[in-house]
């Protein structure tokens, strides 16, 4: 597994496992099999109800705690009610410290949230503070408050979206880029089986999948797919013993679309910012 390192010096796997509905009752089966394949970063959030899940397949797994790193997302709003949320946090996933917390999305106060985050970061319950879903000013205003830099901002990026915009800043910033619907979800299918892919593929005997998970991670980007086929798992995985050339990476370029799957939230509209 490659590492990206954040920048407070924590290393985090550049692929994880998502759990984004995976519903309550299944979630501690699908990350026990996440976990025996060998995912050793397991992507969570307060709003998917399902951090008590992810807890109990960590606590019986057998793995050492310090071999795998967590992440769950904040979708309280203030101060208050996001140390509380931490708290409760801490106590579903039945943990002493979680790896990585970031806000879910741009909320009306999430310079309030954003500090409590940075007061649990520096008592220790929390190892490194992101964001999600926030684009470059949002970002400017939180650097603006926090002595405390986020180390990540997870974004929606695929294929047909390679946030070609922010990136930049992002790497200006030594704020690690971390993609969510790396597949395009609906648009999955029609991106692997685009004849480029294909061919990428067939060279170098991988799937189309595959090619579009290792473009992203060879760039550096966090990738966090999400499946309960045990096959697709192993797949996803076993990207790590190829690479795609400059000049390859550079032809997947575009098919930037610019297209996002949700529109949401507006606020990440490249007009927008």
């Amino acid at each position: 597994m490659e590492q990206v390192t954040l920048n407070n010096g924590v290393q985090m796997p550049v692929m994880g496992f998502g759990t984004f509905q995976t519903p309550p009752a299944l979630t501690e089966e699908s990350v026990e099999r996440a976990l025996k394949i060998g995912y050793r970063s397991i992507d969570t959030a307060q709003v998917y109800e399902n951090e008590a899940g992810v807890g109990a397949a960590v606590k019986n797994s057998g793995i050492v705690r310090q071999n795998l790193f967590i992440t769950t997302k904040t979708q309280t709003d203030g101060y208050d009610e996001t140390i509380k949320g931490i708290d409760e946090s801490l106590k579903k996933l039945q943990m002493g410290y979680i790896d990585l917390m970031i806000i879910h999305w741009p909320m009306g106060n999430s310079l309030e949230t954003y500090r409590a985050m940075a007061d649990a970061y520096k008592a220790g319950k929390i190892r490194a503070i992101g964001l999600s879903n926030f684009n470059p000013a949002q970002i400017d205003a939180i650097l603006k408050y926090s002595d405390v830099k986020p180390v990540i901002d997870q974004i929606e990026t695929h294929l047909y979206w390679q946030q070609s915009k922010i990136a930049p800043y992002l790497a200006e910033h030594e704020i690690v880029h971390e993609a969510w619907a790396p597949f395009g979800e609906e648009y999955a299918k029609e991106m692997i089986q685009l004849p480029e892919i294909t061919e990428l593929a067939k060279k170098y005997n991988v799937s189309g999948a595959q090619i579009l998970l290792r473009a992203m991670t060879q760039q550096k980007i966090v990738v966090i797919p999400k499946s309960n086929n045990e096959a697709h798992l192993k797949s996803n995985l076993d990207i790590f013993n190829f690479k795609l050339t400059d000049a390859e990476l550079e032809g997947l370029k575009k098919f930037d679309k610019h297209r996002s799957i949700k529109d949401w939230p507006v606020s990440m509209r490249e007009t927008n910012y």
